[in-house]
């Protein structure tokens, strides 16, 4: 029809899909793009416009009779339409213009949708949403150029690594190599960019942020190619995996752990019975004999035989793991208590200082369970320090985790000792002063508990162990110890 023939030539080749409407809102004509938008092989005229983007039209139907109420143009920008003969969604932006009849009147409307996500989209609006979404990726992401100097990177890129947007600008990305990775690494990694049947790859390696500390990353880097085939750029994505490596010894700490509980279980008991005897005969053997050799050499033995059923205790309490009496544990309380027990064996040339707060810090736990855990800590602090120096015994609490530390000015712990410090049977103590489970104990119940339990420490500046929990609110104030030093 000649009134629909201005339609025709104007959107026939257009990139925007275009919609003449009726004032009922029925299609009168339609160009190949708005077909394709929503999934029509033939002109769908008549059919009403809402249908054919059901059932996300309704906004599109309200501004369409906004137009023909008002007789003035629309925009809507974002519009997500999902048409219904096709299984796919689009986020378009639409232009809704009024038409006029011969008399002044508007006797339909014509809409023109830019798809934002299909092939006519806009290519500057496409570089702005892949740029926004280079800036908020969690991912640390740098573009170099293609000598290797980097010209960009975004914001976790900063915060992992702890250098500023224009510290980096101009370097190369080796201002975080740790020297920890491979030189064969890099090799592979450039041979694989400048391939042209490659130009990429992908593996892990280890990077360092600007404390010093390291990083192991999954890096995967791509070459940007220009119009001519050559490389202009590199795109570089890490992801750090830190978190996911400290989560996966913890699985495997957990793992021995639960295989050595069942370990020492068996053991242990094969091992009770004979040591039993073997003391009953001591005993027995002692009590009829007058000869002080004699008598000097069953103590001996009784003394080494004490020691073994020492290890055989920590075994059986280290593979026994009761079943957890959950209450609420006022840690203040505990703290004093716990420190109570080392004024038997406490040096005048030791002191003790121990604060709490004020306001009860109460935990969900097993209190016997939470009680042998400082009481450990404390004592192994104490004997750290070899009869003289100085523990601190420190409670402290946010609104989500209570914190308890246990801090000595003793000799320190070396950095390769620190890594096995809560693996069972590993002792830093004299033979016969201790049997290496202890800390492995804590570390279990502190875990069932929900925390964590860690250690920082440098040879010569003493140690501090942290226990941390999650921490329970409670309506009703509970009298704590106030802070005390003895």
């Amino acid at each position: 029809m000649a009134e629909t023939r201005w339609f025709d030539s104007t959107f026939a080749r257009s990139t925007a899909a275009a919609v003449l409407l009726d004032p009922d809102g029925r299609v009168v004509r339609a160009n190949s793009v708005f077909l394709d938008l929503v999934g029509a092989a033939e002109p769908p005229l008549g059919v009403p416009f809402a249908d054919l983007l059901s059932p996300t039209a309704s906004r599109l139907e309200t501004a369409r009779r906004d137009v023909l109420a008002r007789g003035q143009k629309l925009e809507l920008q974002g519009v997500v339409v999902e048409p219904a003969r096709k299984d796919r969604r689009h986020t378009v932006d639409v232009e809704l213009y009024p038409q006029s009849d011969g008399d002044g009147g508007v006797n339909g409307v014509l809409l023109v949708l830019h798809d934002r996500t299909g092939p006519g989209a806009d290519p500057v609006d496409s570089a702005r949403l892949f740029y926004q979404a280079f800036l908020h990726s969690t991912n640390a992401m740098e573009l170099t150029d293609r000598d290797g100097y980097i010209i960009d990177v975004n914001p976790a890129f900063e915060r992992i690594y702890g250098y500023r947007k224009d510290e980096l600008i101009g370097r190369r990305p080796n201002i975080v190599a740790s020297g920890r990775t491979d030189r064969s690494i890099y090799t592979r990694l450039w041979k694989a960019l400048v391939d042209p049947h490659v130009g990429a790859w992908s593996g892990e390696l280890i990077n360092r942020d600007r404390l010093g500390i390291d990083h192991p990353v999954l890096l995967a880097i791509t070459a940007i190619h220009g119009s001519d085939g050559s490389i202009t750029h590199f795109l570089g994505v890490a992801v750090d995996l830190t978190e996911r490596r400290a989560w996966e010894r913890a699985g495997m700490h957990t793992e021995r752990l639960a295989s050595l509980g069942q370990l020492a279980a068996g053991v242990a008991h094969e091992i009770n019975t004979p040591l039993a005897n073997i003391m009953l005969i001591a005993e027995s053997v002692r009590r009829r004999s007058n000869d002080p050799w004699t008598r000097e050499r069953i103590d001996s033995l009784l003394r080494q035989t004490e020691s073994a059923a020492r290890i055989v205790r920590g075994l059986l309490d280290f593979a026994r793991r009761p079943e957890t009496r959950v209450g609420e544990v006022h840690l203040g309380e505990l703290v004093m208590q716990s420190v109570g027990f080392l004024k038997g064996k406490q040096s005048v040339d030791v002191e003790v200082e121990v604060t709490v707060p004020g306001d009860p810090v109460v935990v969900r736990g097993d209190r016997e369970q939470l009680l042998q855990v400082v009481t450990n800590l404390i004592n192994n602090a104490y004997d750290a320090l070899e009869g003289k120096g100085r523990v601190e015994v420190r409670l402290t609490a946010d609104s989500d985790w209570a914190r308890i530390f246990v801090i000595d000015n003793g000799p320190g712990i070396p950095p390769e000792v620190q890594s096995h410090l809560f693996e069972p049977f590993f002792t830093t103590k004299p033979e016969g002063k201790g049997t290496g489970l202890g800390l492995a104990i804590c570390h279990g119940i502190v875990e069932s508990h929900g925390g964590t339990i860690d250690v920082d420490s440098e040879p010569g500046h003493g140690a501090t162990f942290e226990v941390k929990l999650p921490r329970v609110n409670v309506a009703e104030p509970v009298g704590e110890s106030p802070a005390a030093s003895s």
